[in-house]
């Protein structure tokens, strides 16, 4: 993995600042990833909010550099949204310096990203679409639904061995203002955090 992304990943396995209330929240997430490893089956991971552009992007990248990391085998991570709009630039500029090495593959309204983690590894594939697109599991998969409006306005996942709510604070509330670049640097280290929990928790 990349220097500068591990630096950040020494931040984030700072587990002390995940509370015992948000511990009970991700157990769900922690057992089926377990189980799914006691199986020695595929573990297909997909982060759902509305519009598949900050939270459930970086959920979905954490998570997958969590599992690398831990050498959790077989862990397929996806995102989509209820709704289809873009990947929020400042989701990429934030990962960037947070260590990751990334590029455009296609850039129209819609971009698609590579978001590479280490140089031989397999990139993330970002970009905004609905969570049942072709590019997702159509069965057994998890959705971890991240946000609440998604949550909520999604009673019945299609496909979904599982549903697990961990929804997260919109960093988007800082749009605009000169507190942007420190508000999506603080959730994504909070979700790289509490992705680092998870696969931390897994035994082999």
């Amino acid at each position: 993995m990349y220097k500068d992304l591990i630096e950040t990943i020494n931040k984030a396995i700072n587990f002390q600042n995940i509370s015992e209330e948000r511990k009970t929240v991700l157990q769900p997430l922690i057992d089926f990833v377990q189980q799914k490893t006691d199986n020695k089956q595929e573990i297909s991971l997909n982060f759902i909010c509305t519009h598949n552009s900050r939270r459930s992007h970086l959920s979905q990248v954490w998570a997958q550099v969590a599992s690398a990391y831990y050498h959790i085998p077989n862990v397929h991570c996806y995102s989509g949204g209820t709704e289809e709009a873009a990947l929020f630039p400042k989701v990429a500029e934030t990962l960037t310096n947070q260590g990751f090495s990334i590029f455009k593959i296609a850039d129209n309204n819609n971009p698609v990203y590579a978001i590479k983690y280490s140089d031989n590894a397999l990139p993330v594939i970002g970009f905004s679409k609905k969570y049942d697109s072709p590019f997702n599991p159509v069965s057994a998969f998890v959705a971890i639904m991240t946000c609440s409006q998604a949550d909520g306005g999604c009673p019945f996942i299609a496909g979904a061995e599982k549903r697990i709510p961990i929804t997260f604070e919109d960093p988007k509330i800082s749009d605009g203002t000169a507190e942007q670049s420190k508000v999506y640097a603080e959730r994504s280290l909070q979700i790289a955090s509490e992705m680092f929990y998870v696969f931390s928790m897994i035994k082999k």
